[in-house]
């Protein structure tokens, strides 16, 4: 598969459609981490000496919900103090030109949205941070610093409620599945932006793959390689806040 790298703007523009288009754009924790929210990656992975990766699960809020909520209220306000990066307003760019454009995220923050993303051109595949959610029934509701107890309980069973997020071992949410199932099924894409992800999940390599089926182009933007590199027809080896805006900027030159 040709594959060149993305160091010139002019290149980005001559590899893509001479018209506004049909995108699909997915972005891991690397987008976030240039915002200064921690990965679950190296150093990043670990708080007051427990495994981040280890805190995210099921079996560790049965255990000590108190302690897993202890974090989970100190990411909230990291990431309240956090502002969207470059990435983050090309992204939003890209949405406002595109025919048709779905961005899928497996960050949990609100990053994209405060950048001017609306909820229905986005689909968070992990869950929201800021939904607290119960673990019995479907109650759920939006964080409210002020009224969130230590370990709060659904007002309606008593039982204790969870950050609406996707933990480790958990199942994708069905109805943000189905969002991407039916983006992906009313056509091919002309470009799709895969960026910031190690691409280790099976469903991020799938979505790329059958969004590019028809020709479109597929950028990689990532420093590091993954495992979608090697699909790739263009390959961005920079950090997504710089490479992003020049890609977005450049299509949306091109296509007009």
């Amino acid at each position: 598969m040709r594959q060149t790298s993305l160091s010139v703007d002019l290149e980005t523009a001559a590899a893509c459609r001479s018209y506004i288009m049909r995108v699909l754009v997915i972005t891991g924790a690397g987008v976030s981490a240039e915002s200064g929210i921690p990965t679950f990656r190296g150093e990043d992975g670990y708080w007051r000496n427990f495994s981040a990766a280890k805190l995210a699960t099921p079996e560790a809020f049965e255990r000590d919900p108190k302690l897993v909520w202890e974090w989970y209220s100190e990411r909230r306000q990291r990431i309240s103090n956090a502002r969207p990066n470059a990435g983050h307003e090309a992204i939003a760019k890209l949405a406002r030109q595109a025919d048709e454009f779905l961005l899928v995220t497996q960050n949990v923050d609100d990053l994209h949205f405060r950048a001017g993303l609306a909820n229905e051109a986005m689909v968070q595949i992990h869950g929201n941070i800021f939904v607290t959610r119960c673990c019995r029934c479907d109650f759920r509701r939006d964080y409210n610093h002020e009224h969130e107890d230590v370990l709060p309980r659904c007002p309606g069973c008593a039982a204790l409620m969870r950050p609406g997020v996707v933990w480790f071992g958990e199942r994708l949410p069905w109805s943000e599945l189905q969002r991407v199932e039916n983006y992906l099924d009313r056509g091919a894409c002309d470009l799709v932006v895969v960026a910031g992800t190690t691409a280790t999940f099976g469903y991020i390599i799938n979505w790329a793959l059958r969004a590019s089926r028809c020709g479109g182009e597929l950028i990689e933007v990532n420093p590091e390689e993954t495992p979608i590199s090697q699909f790739a027809t263009q390959l961005a080896r920079e950090p997504a806040a710089i490479a992003l805006p020049r890609i977005v900027d450049a299509t949306v030159s091109y296509s007009h």
